[in-house]
């Protein structure tokens, strides 16, 4: 595990990363949307790698690992908790009963906003493993929100490979290739904070809102903080 931070002046918000690919976007959106906090970088990418191998629904033993990185982090002096990985919802959960300050799930603040904007919403994703917590998180706010959507969702083959590899403009060529087939949707989600990094070529592709996860979380987390609202 990884530790790196850049001191400010603001309120300290722990950036916990279970993938190194999910750290440039959100660390952009914390240096563009809130300068004065303080971002710190925690990183565990045997999180994933295990992940992958525990099939569609987590062990108690990665529950208890990902808890126990949370609770790091809050010994680290946390202010409040940003999860940079979407395949960890049931950790998530048991880490928002046990800790107590804010803890944000990845793609809370952006299943809130494509939600707000249509009844058909489409997701790419390019980790399989997230995509059936995200799909039943998604459903969750739609229902908290009384709002009758549908979610489709395509998995990007290969894009996540190649961009462990290095290789940020594949990834993003991969992604943008297959938007059109939402382009009848109501909007678009980026379903990862790496897929993120994909944004302007998907916007290029299609005519419809596109949504990505880090800017959205940021926002989300300064309003919980009693900064701007989101």
């Amino acid at each position: 595990m990884t530790s790196t931070y850049i001191a400010k002046a603001g309120p300290r918000i722990v950036l916990l990363h279970a993938t190194p690919v999910a750290m440039d976007p959100i660390n952009a959106a914390m240096a563009s949307l809130w300068p004065e906090a303080e971002a710190v970088n925690l990183l565990d990418d045997g999180l994933t790698i295990d992940r992958a191998k525990d099939g569609p629904d987590l062990s108690e033993g990665l529950i208890q690992r990902f808890v126990d990185f949370g609770r790091y982090a809050q010994r680290s002096g946390a202010d409040g908790i940003l999860i940079t990985c979407s395949a960890f919802g049931p950790a998530i959960d048991r880490m928002q009963e046990e800790l107590p300050l804010p803890i944000l799930r990845p793609n809370e603040a952006m299943f809130r906003s494509a939600i707000a904007a249509g009844g058909r919403i489409g997701m790419m994703a390019t980790f399989a493993p997230a995509v059936a917590t995200m799909e039943e998180e998604f459903r969750q706010f739609a229902a908290e929100a009384g709002a009758p959507v549908t979610l489709e969702t395509i998995v990007v083959p290969g894009a996540i490979d190649v961009l462990r590899q290095g290789d940020a403009n594949s990834h993003n060529r991969l992604v943008a290739e297959m938007a059109p087939q939402f382009a009848g949707h109501d909007a678009i989600m980026l379903a990862h904070f790496s897929t993120s990094r994909a944004a302007e070529q998907v916007r290029a592709e299609v005519q419809v809102p596109v949504f990505a996860a880090p800017e959205a979380a940021v926002m989300r987390m300064k309003s919980l903080l009693g900064g701007d609202p989101c």
